[in-house]
């Protein structure tokens, strides 16, 4: 990996290294890894600019999606416009009673897993976790997470994944033509009703918000959600220390974004061009942000490779940095801190059974982290397998 090695799920540094190249199609792109550097770069939209449709992820997406997905492929104004018209939505994930609806799913799936011998977490816990919550988050029936449990992991990653962006943008255009019949009180029905100077959205804009909140936090939070719990097999110290005070599952789940941090970098375009630590990019050309470095950046965060669950402070990028921070941020954490409390409430050890570690393969470098099959067994709380015995036949 040309001086860039793999630990703790991240790409960590030797000190001198602040950059490596990718490249993406023939184009290629410096890799930013210092964690002031990409913030930097992130605060500074003029010259690193997301307004790219499909270019802002590396790999680009053209062949993926017709759309370009709001707010995050816009830049200020009217990034600021676009993301006005739909933040309100998604800090409803920090209310009591979204958190409540939340809970009640975790502890379903919770009950369901402690009455098994073993169970699968990446594809049987995490996916059916993210895929119920999603449905919270966007406020329509329940029943329709078990449509999108089908789509697996990732909705259009993968070797089919030309397929699944046709099915999705095909659900997507179902959805907002059912809105369109009848708005309800849904997301769906929010963007028919929303209104951009006075006018409508277009199709392609309500398109482009929708893609956003089906892609942009699916795999991601599957994989921390795994990513967490083969932790916590492996060190279950880690599970006694939260139960003996849980005041410190804030500081925990930030942590385990920091560490776990499954999105490795992000792209953006230089208008101008320029010159990146020797590398010269053309006008119109790439740089790209790499999250999961700038999180274990020395410089940033002592010992970088532990997983300190009372790290304080931690100012880590898993959500992102200036302008573009992430518009659903409150979703995951509402999710991670309640996954905790809830393992805290019934769970008394994780035991591992068998992992198959999850590799991204580039032609630059690989990264290990989260899973491809992860199956564990819980053994419930002295108290929860009371509550069990009690329960009647």
């Amino acid at each position: 990996m040309a001086g860039i090695h793999q630990q703790g799920g991240g790409l960590c540094l030797p000190s001198a290294v602040r950059c490596k190249n990718l490249v993406d199609g023939g184009e290629t792109i410096p890799l930013l890894l210092r964690h002031e550097e990409v913030r930097r770069a992130a605060r500074d939209w003029a010259t690193s600019s997301s307004d790219a449709p499909f270019r802002v992820p590396i790999p680009s997406e053209e062949r993926l999606r017709h759309d370009r997905q709001l707010p995050i492929e816009s830049d200020p104004p009217a990034h600021t416009d676009y993301r006005a018209l739909v933040e309100p939505w998604f800090l409803r994930a920090r209310e009591p009673a979204y958190t409540a609806r939340i809970a009640a799913i975790m502890r379903r799936l919770l009950a369901e897993s402690l009455a098994r011998d073993a169970f699968e977490v990446v594809t049987g816990f995490a996916l059916p976790l993210k895929s119920r919550a999603l449905a919270v988050l966007l406020d329509v029936d329940a029943s329709e997470a078990d449509r999108w449990i089908g789509w697996g992991v990732h909705v259009f990653h993968g070797p089919d994944g030309e397929a699944k962006a046709a099915a999705l943008e095909a659900y997507l255009h179902e959805q907002l033509d059912r809105a369109v019949e009848s708005p309800g009180d849904d997301f769906f029905g929010l963007l028919v009703r929303a209104r951009l100077h006075g006018r409508p959205l277009t199709r392609g804009e309500m398109l482009g918000f929708a893609n956003l909140a089906f892609a942009s936090g699916r795999d991601t939070i599957i994989h921390t959600v795994a990513c967490i719990l083969g932790h916590l097999a492996a060190r279950p110290q880690d599970l006694e220390s939260l139960q003996a005070d849980r005041s410190r599952i804030v500081l925990a789940a930030e942590e385990f974004f920091r560490v776990f941090m499954p999105l490795t970098h992000i792209g953006r375009v230089c208008p101008a061009g320029g010159d990146v630590h020797g590398v010269a990019v053309a006008p119109g050309g790439r740089v790209t942000l790499g999250w999961a470095s700038a999180n274990l950046d020395e410089s940033a965060f002592a010992c970088p490779e532990e997983v300190r669950l009372d790290r304080r402070p931690n100012p880590h990028v898993s959500f992102g940095f200036g302008p573009h921070l992430c518009l659903g941020a409150a979703h995951p954490r509402t999710l991670v801190r309640g996954l905790l409390e809830a393992v805290c409430d019934v769970v008394g050890r994780i035991n591992l059974i068998d992992a198959v570690p999850r590799v991204e393969k580039t032609a630059s470098y690989e990264r290990v982290l989260g899973y491809e099959r992860l199956v564990c067994r819980f053994t419930g709380t002295s108290a929860s397998r009371s509550t069990h015995d009690r329960q009647p036949p």
